[in-house]
């Protein structure tokens, strides 16, 4: 379910009352594929809510170039909110959601395996907020930009 900005502090602390755990990812989840949802199950495995921190188009653009992203925020929200193993997503405007995660202080914290706690942009927020950090394996092969890199015969 896509939820406000302005309202996911609020559910967090809700759901901390309730003594249930949160983990948050977040990237851009352009083309969505089999990597995706592996990384997302396995976000999932480590909390009782999961919170998908998702770039808006803006971020997007800033990160990955004007022909970015594919699809537009709505339709990412959308998708990754049918996925059983999201329970909700949030959009951001910024290239990272070290603000938002912050905010919201989530149990747990995945990000892939290409980065470590010594290049994680977010460890210092993490460590302050006594956030665990799960660095997970991404699947071999499986990407956005290979994705279109294949539908353009590259």
């Amino acid at each position: 379910m896509l939820i406000k900005r302005d309202e996911v502090k609020d559910l967090v602390g809700k759901i901390h009352r309730e003594g249930k755990t949160v983990v948050c990812t977040n990237g851009c989840f352009d083309i969505l594929h089999v990597g995706h949802v592996r990384y997302l199950e396995k976000t999932k495995s480590f909390a009782d809510y999961c919170i998908v921190l998702l770039n808006s188009d803006k971020s997007v653009r800033s990160i990955k170039g004007p022909t970015r992203p594919i699809n537009n925020e709505n339709d990412r929200a959308e998708i990754l909110s049918a996925l059983r193993c999201v329970d909700y997503v949030v959009l951001f405007d910024e290239d990272s959601p070290r603000n938002l995660l912050d905010e919201i202080k989530p149990d747990v914290y995945t990000k892939g395996a290409d980065y470590n706690m010594d290049t994680l942009p977010e460890a210092d927020i993490m460590k302050k907020n006594g956030t665990r950090v799960e660095f997970i394996q991404f699947v071999q092969g499986k990407s956005t930009t290979g994705i279109i890199n294949k539908v353009n015969g590259e």
